[in-house]
């Protein structure tokens, strides 16, 4: 019996696999986000029924159509002015009178969100004679679910309901227990039409008409105060305050290439957006995972994201270790595959329950968070001695590895594999999680349990984070243990991962422990955390350079050789940013330090053909067949690991890596011919603030006084002589 996608199984539990492509029409969109708050409208600003838009938070959509109409028409769209990640002005023209090829009626909408939404809409008069006005605000609100929304699915309530109020309207939704409401209040008193607000009136040359609405949100008994009112100051609101707060914390870059420039501060600017709060924690920032569709926390993303931002605010990463310690498993559960130790997969919010992050529904169907949860705790270590964070995680990271060789290598083989326990869970649990992401280089599919490559390496540098922790704290016998587990995973993995007839290693293998021989961009991730034997790291790049691998515009996911192949598949040919500057900082690692600028450069390429903010991915086609990359439909922008992908290219480029404990970093820079100068100001390492600045040959350091710092890169620390050795290395 052939497997259905998980797409058709209960989306509850889907996790990321690729939304279905009725989302197309969702190309061009404008994305809004703060928190858990975003709105997707048109070019104009309408939201629109038909198409898979509207304004939603906590997973509820409150705002499912908003179209303006001025003098019965849509607006020209002209531009939009995309202020910060959760605020945007559109312009647009009024259509113009019969008769008349231009319009003298020209209309600003402001838009901001935050737990509900704020727009001033004005309409001035440019024309040297008087015209009337007739605006019309249709409205409605389907109280969704945002997994409804994403599968097109949407259905409309038996309980719900609408009314005219004196400063606009109110829909409310009444289903048993169930009662939610979205009221839209202007500063006036509107002429109300059904769903219709309406405003009338003349305006004379020079004359600027306007109002302010603001859209507010009752999900069962709380009412959620939007962040931005229309009597309030902006600067005052607690988006523009954190996100202030968040933009001065992070390091300032100056360059001469401005696509670079302007591609980091969005960068910044997203990731800051896309940081979500428990009001029962405010003060420990977690990373969702992408707008629109997953704006939640998923472990796997927050641990990478906040690995690849690490040159810019260490303590990110100790936001996401705590709260993601916070949920890790106790029990046995089937259905949600928690286990003892597992770090969780998805967190999901209803709409009773969006207090606190701990009401959450919790699915737990990842093989790579729980490593990577210890992979990070090692790497925080590194940046920031932050020794009361260690003392509290520490204990988890154990925990971490007791499920690792309990539960996650299921077969007691040395290898960390992956099966669902249900079939509402997903079949691919690595990042590749769509159902047909994992299979032969012929196109047949592997069967679970598999062991994935990469896994292999997350676990490995797990290992040796661990003993260094052990280190440290003067454990000889314990650092003897995990660098005893780190050296056979690294030489079982070389033996049995190695296809000596293809020259690169095994995407994973399956349940009967056979190589799954297709070439996938996994491999840039094993150079990444060193388990790759440097005496063949050679072949392994100059597969990944190939044309097979290498569009132009990046790594694809899976080589165009294969049989599985799809430029515009989710995993098997596209390509993502963060696949690549994971790829380029292992590149660099081994020492490849010419193909880490040719990936590099190809990702700042696209970055620019999307306007400094890279997408979550895009299609895998061959650079100038199309002459620009192509967007993939559902592809999340902003998206938690794309904006952080910058980041590690400064990094890369920099080559540099710190040791906070041992009071040293070691700093490298290797620029290409494309930048002649990067300063990077306020890198926090320990208590330190320092600047690193390549101008030519000259590189200038300063605010490093007290550590030692090493002109010469770290060497990746595999290496099949002395593994023993490695734990003591920086």
């Amino acid at each position: 019996m052939t497997e259905l996608p998980v797409a058709e199984a209960d989306q509850r539990y889907a996790g990321t696999v690729s939304p279905p492509p009725t989302l197309a029409s969702s190309v061009g969109a404008v994305t809004l986000v703060e928190g858990q708050t975003f709105c997707i409208s048109g070019q104009t600003g309408d939201v629109s029924p038909h198409f898979p838009q509207g304004l939603f938070v906590y997973d509820t959509r409150i705002m499912s159509g908003f179209e303006l109409r001025v003098n019965g028409h849509p607006l020209e769209p002209l531009t939009v002015d995309l202020e910060e990640p959760f605020a945007a002005t559109f312009v647009g023209r009024v259509h113009p009178r019969d008769g008349r090829a231009d319009s003298d009626l020209v209309c600003f909408r402001s838009r901001a969100i935050g737990q509900g939404m704020r727009e001033r809409i004005t309409v001035t008069n440019y024309g040297a004679q008087e015209a009337p006005i007739d605006v019309e605000l249709r409205c409605d609100v389907d109280f969704a679910d945002l997994f409804e929304v994403k599968e097109s699915r949407v259905h409309r309530p038996d309980g719900r309901s609408h009314a005219a109020t004196d400063t606009g309207l109110r829909f409310t939704l009444d289903e048993g227990a169930t009662h939610k409401e979205v009221e839209l209040r202007t500063l006036d008193r509107p002429a109300v039409d059904d769903a219709t607000l309406m405003w009338t009136g003349t305006l004379a040359p020079k004359e600027q008409w306007g109002i302010c609405i603001e859209v507010i949100a009752t999900l069962g008994d709380e009412v959620l105060v939007p962040r931005f009112r229309c009597r309030a100051t902006d600067a005052v609101s607690l988006p523009a305050i954190r996100l202030a707060s968040w933009r001065a914390s992070l390091p300032e870059v100056e360059t001469d290439n401005a696509m670079l420039d302007q591609t980091v501060r969005k960068s910044g600017a997203d990731l800051g957006a896309l940081r979500i709060f428990d009001p029962e924690h405010p003060d420990v920032p977690i990373l969702a995972a992408g707008a629109p569709w997953f704006m939640t926390i998923f472990g796997r993303d927050s641990l990478l994201t906040a690995w690849m931002t690490l040159i810019a605010e260490p303590m990110l990463a100790a936001g996401v270790l705590e709260t993601l310690a916070r949920f890790q498993g106790d029990d046995v559960n089937l259905l949600t595959e928690e286990e003892p130790g597992k770090i969780l997969h998805e967190m999901r919010f209803g709409t009773s329950a969006r207090s606190a992050f701990g009401s959450g529904e919790v699915y737990y169907g990842s093989i790579d968070a729980t490593p990577l949860f210890v992979m990070l705790l090692g790497e925080l270590r590194r940046w920031d001695v932050a020794d009361d964070v260690i003392a509290r995680l520490l204990p988890h990271a154990d925990r971490a590895l007791d499920w690792v060789e309990r539960f996650g290598d299921r077969d007691g083989d040395g290898y960390v594999e992956y099966a669902r326990h249900s079939e509402r869970g997903l079949a691919n649990q690595g990042w590749k999680d769509s159902w047909d992401a994992i299979g032969f280089s012929n196109g047949d599919l592997a069967h679970a349990p598999i062991a994935l490559c990469e896994v292999q390496g997350y676990v490995y540098a797990a290992y040796i984070a661990r003993a260094h922790f052990a280190r440290e704290a003067g454990d000889d016998a314990l650092e003897e243990v995990y660098t005893k587990k780190a050296r056979e995973l690294w030489t079982r993995f070389n033996e049995d991962f190695w296809l000596d007839e293809h020259g690169w290693y095994a995407l994973g293998l399956d349940a009967d422990k056979r190589p799954i021989d297709a070439l996938a961009s996994n491999l840039g991730h094993c150079l990444w955390t060193g388990i790759i034997d440097p005496d063949r790291a050679d072949i392994v790049v100059k597969h990944l350079m190939s044309d097979d691998m290498f569009s132009g515009w990046g790594l694809r996911t899976l080589a165009s050789s294969m049989s599985a192949f799809n430029p515009v598949s989710y995993h098997n040919g596209s390509v993502w940013p963060h696949d690549n500057a994971i790829a380029a900082a292992g590149m660099m690692r081994y020492g490849f330090v010419e193909e880490a600028h040719r990936v590099i450069r190809a990702q700042l390429d696209v970055a620019a053909a999307f306007g400094g903010r890279l997408p979550e991915l895009f299609a895998g086609f061959e650079r100038g067949h199309p002459a620009t990359p192509a967007v993939y439909p559902t592809s999340c922008s902003p998206q938690a690991w794309a904006s952080a992908a910058p980041l590690l290219w400064l990094r890369s480029l920099l080559r540099i890596d710190p040791w906070a404990t041992q009071q040293e970093v070691r700093i490298a820079p290797e620029l290409p011919p494309w930048i002649k100068r990067l300063c990077v100001d306020r890198i926090r390492i320990a208590d330190r603030l320092i600047t690193v600045n390549v101008e030519g040959g000259n590189v200038e350091i300063n605010g490093a006084e007290g550590l030692r710092v090493i002109r010469t890169p770290r060497v990746p620390v595999t290496s099949r002589r002395s593994p023993d050795e490695r734990s003591r290395r920086p």
